[in-house]
């Protein structure tokens, strides 16, 4: 990332938003004994199909650019190119069938199912940037609620019907949504749907957050507003 935009503020909080997580995670986790399966080693949830806020994808590309360097960096974006395409022909195709009025609620099951190798995961199964993972990641394992259907990992112990602590990823969606909308004032950018935008984090390793990208608005052309 390239942008002369002091950002900090915006992740800190997007880290208030984590920490909340992690806690909400270990209180299930502590209710429910050997329910939750997670443990070292176990990469079930590095292959699931899932999109990152334009917040979520910033912090990512952030500490992926600072940690990694040289090489290892581009053996990372190499990987998250490949994935890139496979993610985009899974797309393509369920946008066609949306298209041809397939059933929605099956098409986005049907991606649910889909299993993608995330490019942070290394040859040892491990993830190269878990302290800093989506929280999406962070969840997985736990049972969740979206637009009012359950989810849980198919290697836990909870099962259909059972009443479960849950933790609902609509208000969590939301408050990210609204923090990416944030960043987007603060920086002034010409792209005011900017926030809208979703994107795998294969993407959010291989794009450049620079100011050109963001819509960072130059002197000149805040005087002519």
């Amino acid at each position: 990332m390239h942008s002369e935009i002091d950002y900090s503020p915006i992740l800190k909080k997007y880290e208030k938003i984590v920490d909340l997580v992690d806690s909400a995670f270990e209180r299930v986790k502590k209710q429910n004994g050997d329910l939750v399966k997670c443990k070292s080693g176990c990469s079930d949830c590095c292959h699931a199909l899932f999109d990152l806020t334009l917040v979520e994808a910033i912090y990512i590309n952030h500490h992926f650019l600072e940690l990694f360097k040289d090489q290892k960096r581009e053996e990372i974006i190499e990987r998250a190119n490949s994935a890139d395409r496979k993610i985009y022909k899974i797309k393509r195709q369920a946008y066609k069938e949306i298209e041809k009025g397939q059933n929605e609620v099956k098409i986005l099951a049907d991606i649910g199912a889909e299993r993608v190798r995330c490019p942070l995961l290394n040859k040892e199964d491990r993830c190269e940037l878990y302290q800093y993972r989506p929280i999406t990641c962070r969840v997985y394992g736990i049972p969740t609620a979206i637009q009012g259907m359950s989810h849980t990992c198919g290697k836990s112990g909870f099962v259909e019907g059972g009443k479960y602590s849950t933790i609902s990823m609509d208000k969590l969606y939301q408050n990210l949504y609204e923090l990416s909308e944030e960043f987007v004032a603060i920086i002034q950018s010409k792209h005011l749907k900017m926030a809208d935008i979703l994107v795998p984090v294969s993407m959010a390793l291989i794009t450049d957050y620079d100011d050109e990208y963001l819509g960072v608005k130059k002197e000149e052309e805040k005087g002519r507003e």
